[in-house]
Protein backbone atom coordinates (compact mmCIF):
# COMPACT_ATOMS: atom_id res chain seq x y z
CA UNK A 1 0.00 0.00 0.00
CA UNK A 2 3.15 2.26 0.31
CA UNK A 3 4.12 4.39 -2.83
CA UNK A 4 7.07 2.75 -4.89
CA UNK A 5 7.69 5.73 -6.31
CA UNK A 6 6.82 9.07 -6.17
CA UNK A 7 8.16 12.33 -7.03
CA UNK A 8 7.33 16.55 -7.97
CA UNK A 9 6.88 17.46 -11.26
CA UNK A 10 7.44 20.75 -12.55
CA UNK A 11 3.77 21.36 -14.58
CA UNK A 12 4.75 25.12 -14.89
CA UNK A 13 3.36 28.26 -13.58
CA UNK A 14 5.73 28.10 -10.62
CA UNK A 15 3.51 24.85 -9.53
CA UNK A 16 4.75 21.46 -8.38
CA UNK A 17 2.44 18.36 -8.16
CA UNK A 18 2.76 15.73 -6.02
CA UNK A 19 2.82 12.31 -7.47
CA UNK A 20 2.77 8.91 -6.26
CA UNK A 21 2.46 5.15 -7.39
CA UNK A 22 0.83 2.02 -5.37
CA UNK A 23 0.14 -1.39 -6.00
CA UNK A 24 1.40 -3.86 -8.56
CA UNK A 25 4.05 -2.09 -10.55
CA UNK A 26 2.91 -4.80 -13.49
CA UNK A 27 -0.98 -3.80 -13.30
CA UNK A 28 -3.41 -2.29 -14.85
CA UNK A 29 -2.35 1.63 -14.97
CA UNK A 30 -5.50 3.69 -12.83
CA UNK A 31 -5.22 7.24 -12.19
CA UNK A 32 -7.32 8.39 -9.26
CA UNK A 33 -8.47 11.53 -9.07
CA UNK A 34 -9.65 13.39 -5.18
CA UNK A 35 -12.43 15.37 -4.16
CA UNK A 36 -12.98 18.72 -3.49
CA UNK A 37 -11.42 20.57 -5.33
CA UNK A 38 -8.28 20.54 -2.67
CA UNK A 39 -9.50 18.06 -0.55
CA UNK A 40 -6.89 15.19 0.68
CA UNK A 41 -6.40 12.55 -1.66
CA UNK A 42 -7.78 9.84 0.43
CA UNK A 43 -9.78 6.91 -0.68
CA UNK A 44 -7.27 5.56 -3.43
CA UNK A 45 -6.44 2.47 -2.14
CA UNK A 46 -9.52 1.81 -1.05
CA UNK A 47 -11.51 2.51 -4.14
CA UNK A 48 -9.43 0.02 -6.69
CA UNK A 49 -7.58 -2.99 -6.27
CA UNK A 50 -3.97 -2.48 -5.51
CA UNK A 51 -2.94 -6.05 -6.48
CA UNK A 52 -4.55 -6.15 -9.85
CA UNK A 53 -3.92 -1.85 -10.53
CA UNK A 54 -0.93 0.32 -11.05
CA UNK A 55 -2.44 3.20 -9.25
CA UNK A 56 -1.02 6.54 -9.89
CA UNK A 57 -2.05 9.23 -6.84
CA UNK A 58 -1.34 13.03 -7.18
CA UNK A 59 -2.30 15.71 -5.30
CA UNK A 60 -3.83 18.90 -7.69
CA UNK A 61 -2.90 22.11 -7.94
CA UNK A 62 -2.40 24.05 -4.44
CA UNK A 63 -2.95 21.42 -2.01
CA UNK A 64 -2.04 18.28 -0.06
CA UNK A 65 2.24 17.97 -0.67
CA UNK A 66 2.14 20.04 -3.86
CA UNK A 67 3.60 23.62 -3.97
CA UNK A 68 2.81 26.34 -4.00
CA UNK A 69 0.26 25.67 -1.01
CA UNK A 70 -3.07 27.57 -1.49
CA UNK A 71 -3.53 28.66 1.96
CA UNK A 72 -1.05 31.34 1.36
CA UNK A 73 -3.11 34.65 -0.57
CA UNK A 74 -0.02 35.27 -2.61
CA UNK A 75 -0.34 32.78 -4.32
CA UNK A 76 -2.03 32.60 -8.02
CA UNK A 77 -5.30 31.11 -8.46
CA UNK A 78 -5.70 32.39 -12.29
CA UNK A 79 -3.28 29.36 -12.97
CA UNK A 80 -5.76 27.03 -10.72
CA UNK A 81 -8.23 25.69 -13.16
CA UNK A 82 -9.88 22.59 -14.71
CA UNK A 83 -7.74 23.31 -17.92
CA UNK A 84 -4.88 23.63 -15.50
CA UNK A 85 -5.64 20.42 -14.20
CA UNK A 86 -5.98 18.52 -17.57
CA UNK A 87 -2.72 19.46 -18.86
CA UNK A 88 -1.19 18.43 -15.25
CA UNK A 89 -2.56 14.74 -15.80
CA UNK A 90 -1.36 14.62 -19.33
CA UNK A 91 2.31 15.62 -18.24
CA UNK A 92 2.14 13.03 -15.45
CA UNK A 93 0.77 10.80 -18.12
CA UNK A 94 3.53 11.17 -20.34
CA UNK A 95 5.88 11.59 -17.43
CA UNK A 96 5.13 8.21 -16.29
CA UNK A 97 4.70 6.23 -19.22
CA UNK A 98 1.51 5.09 -19.71
CA UNK A 99 -0.27 4.95 -22.95
CA UNK A 100 -3.89 4.81 -21.61
CA UNK A 101 -5.38 4.46 -18.35
CA UNK A 102 -8.39 4.03 -16.05
CA UNK A 103 -9.61 6.99 -14.63
CA UNK A 104 -11.34 7.00 -10.88
CA UNK A 105 -12.53 9.77 -9.27
CA UNK A 106 -15.41 10.46 -6.38
CA UNK A 107 -17.12 13.92 -6.50
CA UNK A 108 -15.22 16.68 -7.34
CA UNK A 109 -12.53 14.27 -9.46
CA UNK A 110 -15.91 13.17 -10.96
CA UNK A 111 -15.96 16.28 -12.66
CA UNK A 112 -12.41 16.15 -13.31
CA UNK A 113 -12.26 13.00 -14.61
CA UNK A 114 -15.41 13.50 -17.38
CA UNK A 115 -13.86 16.55 -18.12
CA UNK A 116 -10.79 14.74 -19.04
CA UNK A 117 -12.04 12.21 -20.34
CA UNK A 118 -13.93 14.63 -23.23
CA UNK A 119 -10.36 16.17 -24.16
CA UNK A 120 -8.46 12.94 -24.08
CA UNK A 121 -10.61 9.85 -24.89
CA UNK A 122 -7.95 8.06 -26.56
CA UNK A 123 -5.86 8.38 -22.90
CA UNK A 124 -8.99 6.65 -21.36
CA UNK A 125 -9.98 2.94 -20.79
CA UNK A 126 -12.46 2.95 -18.72
CA UNK A 127 -13.89 5.19 -15.87
CA UNK A 128 -15.04 4.29 -12.21
CA UNK A 129 -17.27 7.31 -10.83
CA UNK A 130 -18.38 7.75 -7.67
CA UNK A 131 -20.91 10.39 -5.77
CA UNK A 132 -21.41 11.89 -9.10
CA UNK A 133 -21.49 15.41 -9.56
CA UNK A 134 -20.50 17.82 -12.50
CA UNK A 135 -20.45 21.55 -11.20
CA UNK A 136 -23.54 22.18 -12.98
CA UNK A 137 -25.03 25.99 -11.69
CA UNK A 138 -28.08 23.88 -10.66
CA UNK A 139 -26.11 21.19 -8.46
CA UNK A 140 -24.40 24.17 -6.79
CA UNK A 141 -27.28 26.56 -6.54
CA UNK A 142 -28.69 23.43 -5.03
CA UNK A 143 -25.57 22.68 -2.60
CA UNK A 144 -24.98 26.30 -1.65
CA UNK A 145 -28.91 27.66 -1.14
CA UNK A 146 -31.55 25.14 -1.89
CA UNK A 147 -30.61 22.15 0.37
CA UNK A 148 -30.73 25.51 2.58
CA UNK A 149 -34.66 23.75 3.18
CA UNK A 150 -33.67 21.39 5.17
CA UNK A 151 -30.86 23.46 7.10
CA UNK A 152 -32.73 26.82 8.14
CA UNK A 153 -30.70 27.68 11.18
CA UNK A 154 -27.11 26.34 9.67
CA UNK A 155 -27.82 28.37 6.47
CA UNK A 156 -28.57 31.37 8.28
CA UNK A 157 -24.96 31.39 9.72
CA UNK A 158 -23.53 30.24 6.79
CA UNK A 159 -24.75 33.27 4.62
CA UNK A 160 -24.54 35.98 7.52
CA UNK A 161 -21.10 35.19 7.48
CA UNK A 162 -20.19 37.02 4.08
CA UNK A 163 -23.45 39.37 4.98
CA UNK A 164 -26.43 37.55 3.38
CA UNK A 165 -24.70 38.03 -0.08
CA UNK A 166 -26.78 37.14 -3.22
CA UNK A 167 -23.78 34.96 -4.48
CA UNK A 168 -22.46 32.76 -1.54
CA UNK A 169 -19.70 31.47 -2.87
CA UNK A 170 -18.37 33.89 -5.05
CA UNK A 171 -18.62 36.29 -1.35
CA UNK A 172 -17.08 33.56 0.30
CA UNK A 173 -13.96 33.19 -2.55
CA UNK A 174 -13.49 36.97 -2.38
CA UNK A 175 -13.27 36.86 1.62
CA UNK A 176 -10.04 33.44 0.85
CA UNK A 177 -8.43 36.62 -1.02
CA UNK A 178 -7.90 38.67 2.32
CA UNK A 179 -4.83 39.13 2.98
CA UNK A 180 -5.27 38.13 7.06
CA UNK A 181 -5.07 34.99 7.72
CA UNK A 182 -7.50 35.39 10.82
CA UNK A 183 -10.29 36.58 8.14
CA UNK A 184 -9.58 33.63 6.28
CA UNK A 185 -9.45 30.96 9.01
CA UNK A 186 -13.16 32.10 10.27
CA UNK A 187 -14.39 32.09 6.60
CA UNK A 188 -12.83 28.61 6.28
CA UNK A 189 -14.26 27.09 9.10
CA UNK A 190 -18.09 28.29 8.61
CA UNK A 191 -17.64 27.19 5.33
CA UNK A 192 -16.79 23.64 6.51
CA UNK A 193 -19.29 24.29 8.77
CA UNK A 194 -21.89 23.98 5.89
CA UNK A 195 -21.05 21.55 4.34
CA UNK A 196 -20.54 18.87 7.01
CA UNK A 197 -24.42 20.10 8.03
CA UNK A 198 -25.49 19.28 4.54
CA UNK A 199 -23.87 15.33 5.36
CA UNK A 200 -25.02 15.61 8.56
CA UNK A 201 -28.27 13.52 8.10
CA UNK A 202 -26.22 10.56 7.15
CA UNK A 203 -25.63 7.62 8.83
CA UNK A 204 -22.47 6.38 7.32
CA UNK A 205 -19.63 8.66 8.11
CA UNK A 206 -18.00 10.86 10.92
CA UNK A 207 -18.86 14.58 11.37
CA UNK A 208 -15.31 16.51 11.21
CA UNK A 209 -14.66 18.17 14.38
CA UNK A 210 -15.07 21.71 14.11
CA UNK A 211 -12.66 24.94 16.09
CA UNK A 212 -12.44 28.28 15.16
CA UNK A 213 -8.94 27.73 13.62
CA UNK A 214 -8.62 26.11 10.61
CA UNK A 215 -5.22 24.56 9.17
CA UNK A 216 -3.16 25.20 6.09
CA UNK A 217 -4.86 22.71 4.39
CA UNK A 218 -7.98 23.95 5.38
CA UNK A 219 -7.93 27.16 4.19
CA UNK A 220 -6.53 25.75 1.14
CA UNK A 221 -9.44 23.43 0.81
CA UNK A 222 -12.10 26.30 1.00
CA UNK A 223 -9.92 28.88 -0.74
CA UNK A 224 -9.80 26.05 -4.16
CA UNK A 225 -13.21 25.15 -3.90
CA UNK A 226 -14.70 28.43 -3.56
CA UNK A 227 -12.71 29.51 -6.00
CA UNK A 228 -13.55 26.90 -8.88
CA UNK A 229 -17.40 27.04 -7.44
CA UNK A 230 -17.40 30.65 -8.09
CA UNK A 231 -16.38 29.79 -11.66
CA UNK A 232 -18.79 26.97 -12.33
CA UNK A 233 -16.06 24.48 -12.18
CA UNK A 234 -14.14 26.34 -15.17
CA UNK A 235 -15.90 23.36 -17.49
CA UNK A 236 -18.74 23.83 -20.00
CA UNK A 237 -22.05 22.17 -19.85
CA UNK A 238 -20.84 18.46 -19.54
CA UNK A 239 -23.90 16.85 -19.52
CA UNK A 240 -24.88 17.94 -22.82
CA UNK A 241 -21.11 16.85 -24.13
CA UNK A 242 -21.72 13.09 -22.09
CA UNK A 243 -22.66 11.57 -25.37
CA UNK A 244 -19.36 11.90 -27.01
CA UNK A 245 -17.68 9.73 -24.14
CA UNK A 246 -19.52 6.67 -26.39
CA UNK A 247 -16.92 3.70 -26.50
CA UNK A 248 -15.62 4.62 -22.80
CA UNK A 249 -17.03 1.72 -20.42
CA UNK A 250 -18.01 3.37 -17.05
CA UNK A 251 -19.42 2.28 -14.02
CA UNK A 252 -21.15 5.12 -11.71
CA UNK A 253 -21.73 4.58 -8.32
CA UNK A 254 -23.99 6.82 -6.38
CA UNK A 255 -25.87 7.23 -2.70
CA UNK A 256 -29.49 7.54 -3.11
CA UNK A 257 -29.64 10.00 0.15
CA UNK A 258 -26.59 11.52 -1.36
CA UNK A 259 -28.06 15.05 -0.58
CA UNK A 260 -24.92 17.27 -1.02
CA UNK A 261 -25.11 15.50 -4.62
CA UNK A 262 -28.96 14.60 -6.04
CA UNK A 263 -28.70 11.61 -7.88
CA UNK A 264 -30.94 12.86 -10.85
CA UNK A 265 -27.43 14.26 -12.10
CA UNK A 266 -26.06 10.29 -12.18
CA UNK A 267 -29.14 9.46 -13.49
CA UNK A 268 -28.96 11.22 -16.42
CA UNK A 269 -25.21 11.34 -16.82
CA UNK A 270 -25.69 6.87 -17.13
CA UNK A 271 -28.64 8.07 -19.74
CA UNK A 272 -26.90 10.16 -21.62
CA UNK A 273 -23.86 8.33 -21.90
CA UNK A 274 -24.10 4.74 -23.79
CA UNK A 275 -21.45 3.00 -22.59
CA UNK A 276 -22.67 4.31 -18.89
CA UNK A 277 -23.91 1.61 -15.88
CA UNK A 278 -25.28 3.54 -12.93
CA UNK A 279 -25.58 1.85 -9.49
CA UNK A 280 -28.02 3.45 -7.00
CA UNK A 281 -26.98 2.79 -3.68
CA UNK A 282 -29.82 2.33 -1.66
CA UNK A 283 -28.53 3.17 1.97
CA UNK A 284 -25.59 5.12 1.31
CA UNK A 285 -25.09 9.27 1.28
CA UNK A 286 -21.86 11.19 0.19
CA UNK A 287 -19.63 9.84 2.45
CA UNK A 288 -20.59 5.84 1.36
CA UNK A 289 -21.76 2.70 3.28
CA UNK A 290 -20.83 -1.12 3.00
CA UNK A 291 -22.82 -1.32 0.32
CA UNK A 292 -21.18 1.53 -1.68
CA UNK A 293 -17.80 -0.26 -1.03
CA UNK A 294 -18.92 -3.68 -2.74
CA UNK A 295 -20.28 -1.76 -5.57
CA UNK A 296 -16.87 0.04 -5.89
CA UNK A 297 -15.30 -3.44 -5.93
CA UNK A 298 -17.78 -5.20 -8.20
CA UNK A 299 -16.49 -2.17 -10.49
CA UNK A 300 -12.79 -2.90 -9.90
CA UNK A 301 -13.07 -6.66 -10.58
CA UNK A 302 -15.27 -6.16 -13.42
CA UNK A 303 -12.19 -3.50 -14.93
CA UNK A 304 -9.05 -5.38 -13.71
CA UNK A 305 -8.33 -7.38 -16.55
Amino acid sequence: MEPYEHGMLDVGDGNQVYWEVVGNPDGKPAVFLHGGPGAPANGARRALDTEKFRVVIFHQRGCGKSTPNASDPAVDMSVNTTDHLIADMEQLREHLGIEKWLVCGGSWGVTLGVAYALRHPQRVSEMILLSVTLASARELDWLYKGVSRFFPEAWERFSAHVGHAPDVVRAYAEVMENPDRAVRERAAVEWCRWEDTVLSLEDHGRPSPFSDRASDDVIALVRIIAHYYANLGFVDDLLRDAGKLAGIPAALIHGRRDLSCPADTAYALAQAWPDAELTLVDDSGHKGSPAFTEAMQSATRRFSS
